[in-house]
């Protein structure tokens, strides 16, 4: 029985592992069931046999990767943490690293960044990924008031602001790579790009509270 049990579970990574590369090459919209099968080395009735339809394989093929603003919930939101924006810049750098050196994480992203269409079939996993924004943005935000309370930020610090240029930047540099990746090398750049964006968050007026609004007024 544990054997049978192995055997379904292998013979379903398979069906995973296959639909990550037909995905990334084909896009969602166009590839099959079918596709993903012959990927596979199995009959169309054994996808069947674990999956009801696209979507469901769909889903369950992004599950198995952690997305780049999910991991940002483990910013520092202790307010005892001693060394707040290191943290940030910390979980910044893993989340660009772990795009290049994880496979099941790159051909994901891929597939989500480059080569999904808004469909029935996706409409589950763009929810994820809305979630994803929101929460990861709310964690970054208390981490930034805690590494203002540190003096690392200016008091100033719009950390709504903030959290949603932090949140642009991870989702620019990791489009940009995967569309083109001769423009950014990670993960040797992503040391080099974080301190960038830290340094934003460090000297740039624009990030200043009240700024925006006496901008709208004049």
């Amino acid at each position: 029985m544990k054997r049978t049990r192995q055997q379904a579970l292998d013979t379903r990574n398979q069906i995973l592992d296959a639909a990550e590369w037909v995905f990334a090459e084909r896009g969602v919209a166009r590839a099959s069931l079918e596709d993903v099968a012959v990927r596979a080395g199995f009959t169309r009735g054994a996808i069947y046999g674990h999956f009801r339809n696209k979507g469901e394989l769909f889903v369950a093929m992004t599950n198995r990767v952690t997305l780049p603003m999910e991991m940002l919930v483990g910013a520092s939101v202790d307010a005892g943490e001693s060394d707040p924006l290191g943290k940030i810049r910390q979980l910044l750098v893993f989340c660009l690293s772990k795009a290049v050196v994880e496979p099941h994480s790159r051909r994901v992203f891929e597939v989500l960044f480059t080569k999904c269409e808004h469909t029935r079939d996706t409409d589950l996993v763009f929810d994820r990924q809305r979630n994803a924004a929101r929460n990861g943005r709310k964690q970054l935000e208390l981490a930034l008031r805690n590494a203002i309370g540190r003096g690392q930020l200016p008091s100033d610090l719009d950390t709504v602001r903030a959290s949603g240029v932090v949140h642009a930047f991870l989702d620019g540099v990791l489009r940009d790579w995967l569309l083109e990746q001769d423009s950014i090398v990670l993960p040797r750049d992503a040391e080099y790009l974080v301190d960038v964006c830290i340094g934003m968050l460090r000297h740039s007026a624009s990030l200043g509270q009240g700024v925006g609004a006496v901008r709208s007024a004049g």
